[in-house]
């Protein structure tokens, strides 16, 4: 079990998988700074969560429910989950809305299963599947919670919690997609020198001036 200030985002998940550097900014740096892409990726998931509770073909529907494992250490909310009735009873079917396509890598797909083990949990159920919708194809890509992506999600549990534990911001390394990061412009991929951190270089850039 875990005290509340040992629970991790489930949503830091996706960006440790994604660039374990964007991670350390966000949840260890407390940097933070808006784009196109995550003003357009906000608008679109308080879309998803506007209306919270509805019910449509014999499906009930939930919208920005809160999520939680204990056994894991985890919260966060989901964007969608559906209530479908198989064998008497209501089985969860997280889904996951994302601003753009599909990564190259299982981010998305470990955070997505990360919910649905919340659910598990929540509900004492096994979950078969959930859903990723993209905004920039439109598209909605159904998810196999299978055995491999299930202790790849738990394996990316364990290993944010130690990321996180040990503090350390890793040495920015530039790739095509840190121009689509709204946090290119703290992160500096091509300018900050080894070993320095955000935090130090604008330190020195403020005591330059």
């Amino acid at each position: 079990m875990f005290s509340e200030e040992d629970f991790l985002p489930i949503s830091a998940l996706q960006h440790f998988i994604f660039c374990p550097r964007q991670c350390a900014l966000i949840y260890l740096e407390k940097a933070w700074e808006e784009n196109i892409l995550t003003a357009e990726g906000g608008i679109m998931h308080d879309k998803a969560h506007e209306e919270r509770v509805e019910t449509r073909g014999g499906a009930s529907i939930e919208r920005g429910m809160f999520l939680r494992s204990d056994k894991l250490g985890l919260i966060g909310k989901a964007d969608v989950v559906e209530f479908r009735r198989e064998a008497r009873r209501q089985l969860p079917f997280p889904i996951e809305y994302k601003h753009g396509r599909p990564k190259e890598n299982n981010c998305d797909k470990v955070q997505l299963c990360a919910q649905a083990l919340c659910l598990e949990e929540m509900f004492e159920v096994r979950i078969p599947t959930g859903a990723l919708f993209y905004g920039k194809t439109r598209h909605r890509l159904d998810v196999e919670f299978t055995e491999v992506l299930r202790g790849e999600t738990l394996l990316a549990i364990r290993k944010l919690r130690e990321f996180l534990i040990a503090g350390a911001t890793p040495l920015p390394h530039y790739t095509k997609k840190c121009e689509s990061c709204s946090l290119i412009t703290l992160c500096m991929p091509k300018v900050i020198g080894q070993g320095e951190t955000v935090a130090r270089y604008i330190q020195k850039a403020v005591s330059e001036q």
